[in-house]
C-alpha cells in the first residue's frame, strides 16, 4: 500500500485483535469472567461463543452472568433458544443458545432482530447456527477442551468494542 493512502478500516495501534488463553482451571474461567464484567464496553456487546459441546461455554456465561450481578438459576437456552437477565445496575442480558436452531422464520418471530438492535449484552453460544441473521460479533471467543482437561481460548475482536474488550481483559 502506498504511504499517502490510509487504510479504510483502521485497528486502533497497541490494541491486540487476538490473544490465545489457557485456563487451567474453572478459577481461571472466573477470574476470566471477572475481568471481563468490568469493562464498560460490555454493556452493548455482542459476544459470540464457539467450542463443542463441553467444552465450556455454558459455564463460563454463569462465572460471567454472576461477576455482573445475577443470582438465582442460570439455566441454560438450548431448548428456549434465548434466557433473559436483568443486572442489579439495569443492564439487559441476553444469553443465547443457537444449537438447535434451524428455522430462519423463528428470528423474526421470536423478536430477535430488535432484541439485537437495541441495548443490553448479547452472548451466543453456537452462533454459526444463526449466521446471516446476527451482526458481526464484537468479540468472539473460541473455547477448546484440552486432553488434560485444561482449555485453549482464543479470543478474537472483530470491532472497536471488541478491540477495546480485548485490551481491557486481564491476561
Amino acid at each position: 500500500m502506498a504511504d499517502d493512502h490510509l487504510p479504510i478500516v483502521e485497528t486502533p495501534k497497541g490494541t491486540p485483535r487476538t490473544r490465545v488463553l489457557r485456563w487451567g482451571s474453572e478459577a481461571d474461567t472466573d477470574a476470566f469472567a471477572q475481568s471481563l464484567a468490568a469493562s464498560p464496553a460490555l454493556r452493548d456487546a455482542f459476544i459470540a461463543l464457539e467450542g463443542d459441546l463441553g467444552a465450556g461455554k455454558t459455564t463460563f456465561v454463569r462465572h460471567l452472568l454472576r461477576a455482573l450481578g445475577i443470582t438465582g438459576r442460570i439455566k441454560s437456552p438450548t431448548y428456549a433458544v434465548v434466557e433473559p437477565h436483568e443486572a442489579p445496575d439495569g443492564l439487559q442480558i441476553f444469553h443465547f443458545d443457537f444449537y438447535r436452531f434451524a428455522d430462519p422464520r423463528e428470528w423474526d418471530d421470536a423478536g430477535f432482530r430488535d432484541i439485537f438492535a437495541g441495548p443490553g449484552l448479547k452472548l451466543a453460544e453456537w452462533p454459526e447456527n444463526a449466521a446471516g441473521r446476527t451482526p458481526v460479533a464484537d468479540l468472539a471467543i473460541k473455547i477448546e477442551a484440552m486432553t488434560d482437561d485444561t482449555r485453549s481460548v482464543t479470543l478474537l475482536a472483530n470491532t472497536p468494542r471488541g478491540s477495546d474488550l480485548l485490551a481491557r481483559i486481564a491476561a
